[in-house]
């Protein structure tokens, strides 16, 4: 079921026609804390949608499980929700704009300008280090789930919005939502659960156990996801390779017409 698929950058449409050298600093570490503050309500929003959802289905959050074929040894996987008609493994999305994407594309876009890799492939891999510890009979119970805030608007593949299919983009406010229609459909089609109750509590805790709760380990992890995701960005008039944030701030002002300059020809 997963073989048609193949962290998470903060996006900052501010505009400012204000010169860098007088408010990079100060500003970014502003917009930094901002973009922080809405991801931690974006999270906050969702822990109580799923932990409002039915007593017997089990939620995990934030969780770190070693991962053999991830580049930093491990994977980090937002929520779980486990019930008797399926295992959702939920990706959340902290940007603003529009975002492009369809099943197959290996990147996305937000505002056709940042790209991202393709958050099914990303969750895919999730997916998979889940299986390596519940085991592969349960693999097709799982459904992948990708959340934005709703201060994106899609452009996708209408198929991603299809309830019948096991893979989903929604918007955070309607995620309890669309996993009830989930859940009704398999129902529908399913005569019986897919997993008994006691499968639910026993995946549950093997999950669980394997949480590494090691801040050591997470911020190796978010370093080498840093590493591998940061895309490199050079002065078009010295070549000289410059940082993320002047990078941002370049795009994101409307006198360098979408070219990244160092902050010495920015002046």
């Amino acid at each position: 079921m997963f073989s048609k698929l193949f962290s998470r950058k903060k996006v900052d449409k501010k505009k400012t026609s204000s010169k860098p050298h007088h408010s990079s600093a100060g500003s970014s570490k502003d917009r930094d804390a901002k973009s922080m503050r809405k991801g931690e309500i974006g999270e906050y929003k969702i822990n109580i949608q799923l932990d409002q959802m039915p007593k017997e289905y089990k939620h995990l959050s934030d969780l770190l499980i070693k991962n053999p074929k991830s580049k930093s040894g491990y994977t980090q996987i937002d929520h779980v929700l486990i019930t008797e008609y399926g295992i959702f493994v939920i990706e959340t999305k902290n940007y603003q704009g529009t975002v492009y994407g369809d099943r197959d594309k290996k990147t996305w876009s937000v505002n056709g300008k940042f790209t991202m890799l393709n958050p099914f492939i990303q969750n895919y891999g999730h997916l998979q280090a889940l299986t390596r510890i519940i085991g592969e009979k349960y693999e097709h119970c799982m459904i992948s789930i990708v959340s934005f805030t709703k201060r994106c608007t899609f452009m996708i593949g209408t198929d991603l919005r299809d309830i019948k299919s096991n893979q989903l983009i929604v918007y955070d406010i309607e995620l309890s939502e669309f996993i009830n229609r989930k859940i009704h459909v398999q129902k529908l089609l399913h005569h019986q659960p897919l997993l008994s109750a006691e499968e639910v509590s026993r995946i549950y805790t093997d999950i669980k156990k394997q949480h590494i709760a090691d801040s050591d380990a997470l911020n190796h992890h978010v370093d080498v996801l840093k590493a591998q995701t940061k895309p490199r960005a050079s002065c078009v008039v010295c070549n000289q390779e410059v940082s993320e944030r002047v990078k941002t701030f370049c795009l994101s002002n409307r006198e360098f017409d979408g070219k990244v300059y160092c902050y010495t020809h920015q002046k």
